[in-house]
């Protein structure tokens, strides 16, 4: 056999490998519309993961995988971005976090306040204050804490702001007056070496001690910091409620002077007779962007709030911390203060009681103590008339025998409202609580509906039913916005190259069911989750699998 026929040979060989051989992928997600996250119109296509990574996007009829997901008939959407999330304590009692997961949720952001830096006190008043969960408190300063949980194994990918008021704590503890200039310097490190280590940027709770006393000058200082890493501002504005408009112009001078993003959690106008200001912090915001300002804002879809039944007082009285205010509560001319505090409309602090309408729309969530958790359900206008007592003096009662703040649901916020934010193309989504699984210690307390169906809610109720906004607009605020506006890179979108975060769901069928009567029920409608490329959820159970990330903010430097 001569030369020529020898290579004739080999030639006709290479030819019919080249044409029978099949491409091989890691996964193949197949036959699924592809939502790339951008708010295009969605396509047919398949989409195939190697390790961690997009490898391919368009007709993989001709490969294979060992892992193949049909999704025939549902959507295949970039993973969804908690923007405003509060797993900072659950994911250590249960690294799945199953109620999100359930939901199409891949990335968790922790806000308002921060698990680090942490001063000795502070550590001690976090390990002494928890609840049903408890976990050691063996890390000091954020990027350790979030190394922390990520090498303790979690599902979703999880990343966080630095608080102002943790900053502020560390340095001044928790009293009611300002930094001086040596202080402030020293506040201003922390936020450094927080941006340094992976932080988003800064952010607050403004309604809340210490958060609360700090007064504009100070937040843009700290906010300066985290614009030169790249950072954004966030925050629970310092009123939600009766000022509400001079809250939004503070949010919006700190961006301006600080030259910052800037990020308005769980935007509302909370009590009725607020609602109506809506319509001017719309057009403040899109005033402001039109300046060049990045403001965005985030919510979630239902008409409570939930925080500590603390809200009810002024945090005056709360100088110094809880502690104080626990010692205070014991005074009868203190409590006496305190229960026409509670009556009254404030106009210099944030009254939850008034802004929710008193005692019935006041519904108890969450105790320490087990002897309080049969009161877990009611309002507290059932819990003082079981008790004999006037509401005011139930409250203070009940935060005294629980030594907490008691975690409560308001009732403030209008649907119409809800209705009207959720088209606006600035605005995220958040769930402003922890992610659950329905079984074990979770089940110990209440927990607010927003936690199982943030999420699902958005697509089943105003995406779907009612036609607020579109899928494709839809998927792109609960992704590639959140993404872009905290730099998170190769994330928010489907594209080639892009982290493997994916949600296979059914828009026809994605519903949520968490009530305020029985919150611990997960969504339906999501059949797969890919985190990182790894399977998390498949038809519509979990893996247990763990393969999420401490995803680095802008300034991040490896240490």
């Amino acid at each position: 056999m001569n030369n020529r026929i020898i290579i004739m040979l080999l030639f006709s060989t290479c030819c019919y490998l080249s044409c029978t051989q099949k491409t091989v992928y890691q996964t193949i997600i197949r036959n699924g519309l592809v939502y790339d996250g951008k708010g295009g119109e969605p396509f047919k296509a398949d989409i195939g993961i190697n390790a961690d990574t997009i490898a391919f996007i368009g007709d993989l009829s001709n490969a294979t995988a060992p892992n193949e997901v049909d999704a025939k008939g549902q959507a295949v959407a970039p993973g969804f971005i908690n923007m405003m999330g509060h797993s900072e304590e659950t994911l250590f009692a249960d690294g799945r976090g199953q109620s999100d997961i359930r939901q199409g949720v891949t990335t968790e952001i922790f806000t308002e306040s921060s698990f680090g830096p942490l001063s000795p006190t502070m550590k001690a008043q976090l390990q002494n204050a928890q609840g049903d969960i408890k976990y050691p408190v063996s890390w000091n300063t954020l990027g350790e804490y979030l190394n922390t949980l990520e090498k303790k194994g979690i599902s979703p990918n999880i990343a966080s702001f630095v608080g102002t008021g943790a900053v502020r704590q560390y340095v001044i503890g928790e009293d009611a007056r300002d930094p001086s200039p040596k202080e402030l310097d020293s506040m201003r490190g922390l936020v450094r070496q927080a941006m340094q280590e992976g932080a988003l940027g800064v952010t607050n709770a403004l309604i809340y001690p210490p958060d609360f006393f700090a007064k504009t000058p100070e937040l843009i200082a700290l906010a300066k910091e985290a614009s030169a890493y790249g950072g954004t501002y966030s925050s629970h504005m310092r009123s939600e409620g009766n000022k509400l408009i001079e809250a939004v112009s503070e949010l919006i001078q700190i961006s301006r002077d600080a030259k910052i993003p800037a990020e308005i959690f769980h935007l509302k106008a909370a009590g009725k007779p607020n609602w109506p200001k809506m319509d001017s912090v719309i057009q403040m915001v899109q005033n402001a962007q039109k300046e060049g300002l990045d403001i965005t804002a985030d919510m979630y879809t239902y008409v409570a709030g939930a925080t500590g039944m603390t809200s009810c007082f002024p945090p005056t009285l709360q100088d110094g911390g809880f502690g104080k205010l626990w010692q205070r509560l014991h005074d009868p001319v203190i409590r006496k203060q305190m229960a026409t505090a509670m009556d009254t409309d404030a106009k210099d602090w944030e009254n939850l009681y008034i802004g929710s309408g008193g005692a019935e729309h006041v519904l108890l969530l969450a105790f320490k103590q087990d002897s309080l958790k049969k009161f877990t359900g009611k309002t507290l206008a059932e819990v003082a008339a079981l008790r004999g007592k006037s509401p005011e003096e139930t409250a203070m009662d009940l935060i005294i025998q629980d030594s907490t703040r008691v975690g409560v649901a308001y009732f403030m916020i209008g649907e119409e409202n809800i209705a009207k934010q959720v088209a606006l193309p600035w605005v995220s989504f958040g769930s402003d609580e922890g992610s659950y699984t329905n079984e074990g210690v979770f089940l110990k307390s209440s927990a607010h509906p927003r936690a199982y169906g943030n999420f699902a809610r958005f697509l089943g109720k105003y995406c779907r039913d009612e036609k607020r906004v579109s899928l494709p607009a839809a998927i792109a605020k609960l992704a590639a916005l959140p993404a872009r506006h905290l730099k998170l890179s190769k994330r928010g979108t489907l594209e080639l190259g892009n982290f493997a975060d994916i949600v296979v769901f059914d828009p026809a069928t994605i519903q949520d069911h968490a009530t305020f009567e029985k919150p611990h029920q997960y969504a339906t409608g999501v059949s797969a989750v890919f985190i990182n490329g790894v399977q998390v959820l498949k038809n519509g159970e979990h893996t247990c699998a763990t393969p999420g990330k401490f995803l680095k903010g802008p300034g991040w430097k490896k240490q």
